[in-house]
């Protein structure tokens, strides 16, 4: 019975009219013919890595900014018109793009290098050969013919607090093994504060250009909308005031423009499982909802211990009262969290910088003011649907033993 069901239900699901048109376009994975709002920062990437098609080493490049501001999008467009160029004028130019943050690729100094061998053409096993066998073949794939590689680490400051900044300092200087091959790193950062974390050799031979890519306002975020949505969506399917609604959530948080698309993306997808003709701005609440609460659950499910009692001890206290809270007073419940699950407490320097990563994933906004002579502390207040609050702190006292 369940079975014709079903059957019947994929029938009749594909003879709707989807809301959609191009459902792509509202993915961070699209690249579209036109970038707006980034005119000066593919310019300036542009400069800096064209000496590539005269197989001229380009200088190393840093780029940074807050989530959704268009990095990888500028970095991806830019290199996919040089590929091009290089391609048309017969110039040996190689692009290797790796996504830090995917543990597949990036969660070990070995899977990362043997990663790229595999970009090259080597094939590599998952495991079983010691790491530096594995730049050895590495190189040696690089050496078998001049060219220019251009190698993009997004997400880096995920690979360093996986593996140490060794492999990157290993990376900026693999120029000096090698003959044939020029190699230029460019590393692609959400953490603001991620250069104060290296080595400052390794900060020196990284960072020899800089970018930072400043945030979108609302309007901006709403032209890009528009532009995705011509693509994204049939035409008359978006009721008056959807776009300005999504980008004043994206502006709300830090001009992020990938989560404004993602939120009309979900919106739609909602709106089609009710069956509604249009996506309507309800349909946006419900999809700001179900985003925030998977995100950070999601965040959650793979954050170690001492991150959830962090997390934990600003809850109880946050969800308490108004007021922002300091540094301290939260350090001070951490400990007690510490004591009452048999975890050793890290010291109030590392339980801040924890603090700016829950920040930085917007479970809190922690806003660094000055106390005089007392020096700096972070104002802390708590960046959470309400209704998502009570089943957080049950799932962290699941993880924490608490419960």
């Amino acid at each position: 019975m369940i079975q014709k069901e079903l059957s019947g239900f994929f029938e009749s699901y594909l003879e709707k009219t989807s809301l959609f048109k191009d459902k792509k376009a509202l993915q961070s994975t699209f690249i579209p013919e036109n970038i707006s709002h980034r005119d000066k920062q593919i310019s300036q990437v542009a400069n800096i890595l064209a000496p590539s098609l005269r197989l001229e080493r380009p200088s190393n490049l840093f780029i940074y900014g807050k989530p959704g501001v268009g990095k990888t999008l500028t970095v991806r467009y830019v290199t996919q018109q040089l590929e091009r160029t290089a391609y048309e004028r017969h110039v040996p130019l190689v692009v290797l793009y790796i996504n830090c943050k995917l543990k597949k690729a990036a969660d070990t100094e070995y899977r990362l290098i043997a990663q790229l061998a595999r970009d090259v053409g080597r094939s590599i096993p998952v495991t079983g050969l010691p790491t530096d066998e594995v730049y050895s073949i590495f190189f040696k794939a690089l050496e078998e013919e001049k060219r220019q590689v251009l190698l993009i680490l997004d997400e880096v400051d995920q690979l360093i607090k996986k593996t140490g900044d060794g492999i990157l300092y290993n990376l900026t200087r693999i120029n000096e093994e090698l003959k044939n091959t020029q190699v230029t790193v460019i590393g692609i950062s959400n953490d603001l504060m991620f250069m104060d974390l290296l080595d400052p050799r390794v900060r020196s031979s990284l960072s020899e250009e800089e970018i930072v890519f400043p945030p979108y306002n609302a309007l901006q975020i709403q032209e890009i909308l528009k532009e995705r949505t011509n693509i994204a969506f049939r035409d008359g399917v978006l009721e008056m005031g959807v776009i300005e609604k999504c980008s004043a959530y994206a502006a709300r948080e830090h001009g992020d423009a990938r989560r404004a698309l993602e939120l009309l993306r979900v919106a739609g997808e909602v709106a089609e499982r009710q069956n509604s003709p249009s996506l309507l701005l309800p349909h946006i609440d419900e999809a700001e909802e179900k985003i925030e609460r998977d995100r950070v659950f999601d965040i959650l499910a793979v954050q170690p211990k001492q991150f959830q009692a962090v997390l934990y001890a600003s809850l109880t206290l946050l969800s308490k009262r108004n007021d922002p809270l300091f540094t301290g007073e939260i350090y001070e419940r951490y400990k007690g969290v510490c004591l009452r699950t048999g975890l050793q407490p890290l010291t109030q320097r590392r339980v801040s910088g924890v603090i700016a990563e829950l920040d930085m994933l917007g479970i809190i906004n922690a806003k660094v003011i000055s106390k005089g002579r007392y020096g700096r502390t972070r104002e802390i207040t708590l960046n959470l649907p309400s209704p998502t609050v009570p089943r957080i702190k049950q799932l962290l006292e699941e993880g924490l033993d608490l419960s």
